[in-house]
């Protein structure tokens, strides 16, 4: 009898072990139903998105984690629920007050106890301190917020041992990594810290992070063997268009008119820039707000709550306000000025289109700005200027590409996105002719691997191209066969190449040492193996400049009237013979294609148009205006009056102090030192003065300037033989004798002379 007991015991015991798979996954299934109650019971969600689930149970379990997540994707929630769920108070590291502030007024709005959440920095006074360290004691508050700076204050640490650390968040973990956009030299502390006030599970959340800045920021916090989920960074909603730095201005005063009762945010790299051109936005009926570092503190609140409560329509900032703002349904942000790195540009674009609507991601390029970026290193640690010279070739390399942005984007953050065509970005809506490309391809491999791992891709596209820099011939490579080899091409087009055998996985990248290349097995297996390959030719930004291309946003609509268009430049014809002049002189192409947008019918709103001013508006513009007002009542067009763009007094001022220092015959030199212009720039504004219509004399400064001579050959030249104003191709009519700017004043002189 006991014999058959224990026989049915074990039996039994047999039979619970077969089970014990089912029994875990009806466990598990208990567990997931549990998880999902607290998640409607303290956030009101039905269901988590993506990996929240999966990273909410890995700190649940004790267990470090790391999250890479796009901005919109939720981080915030895979450590504020797990913190209302464990025993003790979860600590959240966060690098901007905004921000805190921000997190906590929502957890509050879910809880009905006001403690839930705390934040301890600089802006709280002694009173409110001393409220936060009662609630925190009481067992009142699940989630304390701190910045980096105040965490490392002995009083803060010292009451921090004396509470129990549920665990650790790092938001924004990028900002711990040099190689990140947004590094912050306080956030390498943090590990000290934390071993100081007591070990407790960590969580590090960032929405950018490359390989390198992920194995920065794992091996900085000692979390090297952390669970990594990863989200995919694409947004498919976002559409991204990269636009030449032609008449910004304008521009943007035209998406955002166009896209009236939609909000957005305009990113600029100088505080000086924000202020400008909020005036400017105001100026032109526009409700905007500034925002920047250097506003105090009661005004970028006053003036971010305003944007979120809509009570204006556009946020113009610097990247102070980044990572401070929590609103869904931003539908564009613009860069006015290219951002330092991809991270950054990832980080604030991904701010429009959070709740999956759409989100118009416009950014004006110039190579200008890089030039300027980098000026700006310069004084800097060696380090930190090859970083950051390295982020900035990423971020020219992405703006001049004609590959899908997105994919391009993607690979930089190290995931393949698998289609050739995104639909939804410039470079896929407007596709550059592709050109077969295997066998230079194939000779760019072949280059790489002989000349080795030690060098960029610039230094293999100068070998290709023949450039005998000093670098080259102090390694010998000016006597390598590979030398001068894919001279028939350009240097923009074997950058092109290297790029697109980076994203085929051809070639290799090294982070580590500042962006060296190498060929890797599978580019040894495209040499013995070449499969068909097609690139296409990157942007030409200075020659689109000169083109300005108009675009109109989120496709409503074309640039420019081609119809009337071509009618100005027949008319144009006409009047240019009757005057005996030039076309070019009577009005130029960027011009006649502004009046084909904004379809002028009176002589003041033809001084608005580019180019036009009173001279030239009085002189020529009465049957120009004339054409297009039969035009506009032909074809019943009702033109779009918001698009004069109405200036703030600071740059007009400048015209007229240029314009008075001319009448006083002032040597240009001292005019440009007393603006803090170069000599270039100078002659741009000039130029731009003159082709308005008002008329200057410059004579005096041309004799001083240049002999009598070549002044009479250029004059002739636009009088006789040009086909346009074009300064490149009266460089190569006159030759080497004559210099650059020499041409461009003359061309003032004459333009002038003949057409004001």
């Amino acid at each position: 009898m006991i014999f058959s007991q224990k026989f049915f015991i074990f039996t039994r015991n047999f039979t619970f072990c077969d089970r014990l798979k089912d029994y875990k996954g009806i466990m598990k299934s208990y567990e997931g139903a549990l998880l999902h109650d607290k998640l409607k019971e303290y956030f009101g969600f039905s269901s988590f998105k993506g990996n929240q689930e999966a990273v909410i149970r890995n700190v649940l379990a004790g267990k470090d984690t790391f999250v890479l997540m796009p901005t919109g994707g939720g981080k915030s929630l895979c450590y504020q629920l797990p913190a209302m769920i464990m025993d003790g108070v979860a600590i959240v590291i966060s690098p901007l007050i905004a921000l805190m502030k921000n997190q906590v007024d929502a957890m509050r709005a879910f809880s009905a106890e006001p403690g839930i959440a705390h934040f301890l920095n600089s802006s709280l006074n002694k009173t409110a301190v001393a409220q936060v360290r009662d609630d925190v004691l009481a067992g009142r508050t699940k989630l304390l917020y701190f910045a980096p700076e105040s965490l490392t204050k002995e009083d803060n640490v010292a009451f921090l041992r004396k509470i129990k650390v549920s665990f650790y968040a790092i938001d924004e973990a990028h900002c711990i990594s040099e190689w990140g956009h947004d590094f912050r030299p306080e956030y390498r502390r943090i590990r000290p810290i934390i071993n100081e006030i007591g070990a407790a599970p960590l969580i590090a959340l960032t929405a950018t992070a490359t390989p390198k800045v992920q194995m920065d920021i794992q091996k900085n916090l000692g979390m090297a063997d952390a669970a990594v989920f990863r989200s995919s960074f694409n947004r498919p909603n976002l559409y991204y268009e990269i636009r030449p730095k032609h008449d910004v201005d304008r521009d943007i005063i035209r998406f955002i008119t166009q896209n009236e009762g939609k909000r957005g945010s305009i990113y600029c790299l100088s505080r000086k820039k924000v202020e400008e051109l909020t005036e400017l936005l105001l100026a032109n009926g526009i409700k905007a707000k500034a925002y920047h570092a250097g506003m105090d503190a009661s005004t970028r609140a006053a003036n971010q709550d305003d944007f979120l409560m809509e009570r204006v329509d556009v946020i113009v900032a610097t990247i102070a306000f980044g990572m401070g703002i929590d609103k869904p349904d931003v539908r564009y942000v613009i860069h006015y000025d290219i951002p330092k790195s991809l991270e950054g540009y990832y980080q604030e674009t991904g701010r429009a289109g959070r709740d999956g609507g759409e989100g118009y991601c416009l950014t004006f390029y110039s190579y200008k700005d890089i030039q300027k970026l980098e000026k700006f290193m310069q004084g800097k640690p060696v380090a930190e200027q090859e970083i950051g010279k390295l982020l900035l070739q990423e971020t020219v390399s992405y703006a001049e590409s004609s590959i899908c942005r997105r994919k391009t984007l993607l690979h930089y953050f190290g995931e393949e996105y698998a289609e050739e065509n995104c639909g939804n970005c410039d470079n896929c809506r407007n596709p550059k002719p592709k050109i077969d490309a295997k066998a230079d391809l194939r000779m760019a491999l072949e280059a790489l691997r002989d000349i080795g791992d030690k060098f960029k891709s610039d230094y293999l596209v100068a070998v290709l191209t023949g450039k005998n820099t000093a670098l080259i011939k102090s390694y010998g490579h000016h006597k390598s066969r590979w030398f001068g080899a894919g001279e028939a091409h350009d240097a923009k087009y074997w950058g092109a190449l290297i790029r697109k055998a980076l994203i085929l996985g051809l070639v290799d990248k090294n982070i580590e040492n500042y962006g060296l290349i190498s060929i890797n097995p599978r580019g040894e297996q495209f040499i013995a193996l070449p499969f068909p390959v097609t690139v296409t030719l990157d942007h030409d930004y200075d020659e689109e400049e000169r083109e300005a291309e108009a675009v109109a946003p989120m496709g409503k609509g074309g640039a420019a009237d081609e119809e009337l268009f071509s009618m100005l430049k027949d008319l144009r014809k006409k009047v240019a013979k009757k005057h005996d002049l030039p076309p070019f002189v009577i009005f130029q192409d960027p011009s006649l294609e502004d009046m084909a947008v904004q379809y002028p019918v009176t002589i003041e709103e033809l001084q608005n148009i580019t180019g036009v001013g009173a001279g030239k508006a009085k002189k020529f513009g009465e049957e120009f205006v004339r054409l297009i007002k039969a035009y506009v009542e032909e074809k019943e067009i009702i033109r779009p009056q918001d698009m004069v763009v109405k200036s703030v007094g600071n740059k007009s001022g400048s015209k007229i102090f240029i314009i008075q220092s001319i009448d006083r015959k002032m040597d240009f030199e001292d005019i440009a030192r007393a603006k803090d212009l170069e000599f270039d720039e100078l002659l741009t504004e000039i130029e731009g003065i003159v082709n308005s219509g008002t008329k200057l004399d410059i004579s005096y400064y041309i004799s001083q300037f240049m002999d009598d001579d070549k002044a009479e050959d250029i004059y002739l030249y636009f009088k006789e033989d040009a086909e346009s104003d074009s300064l490149d191709a009266a460089i190569e009519e006159l030759g080497a004798d004559y210099t650059e700017e020499e041409i461009r004043l003359v061309r003032i002189k004459f333009m002038c002379e003949q057409g004001n």
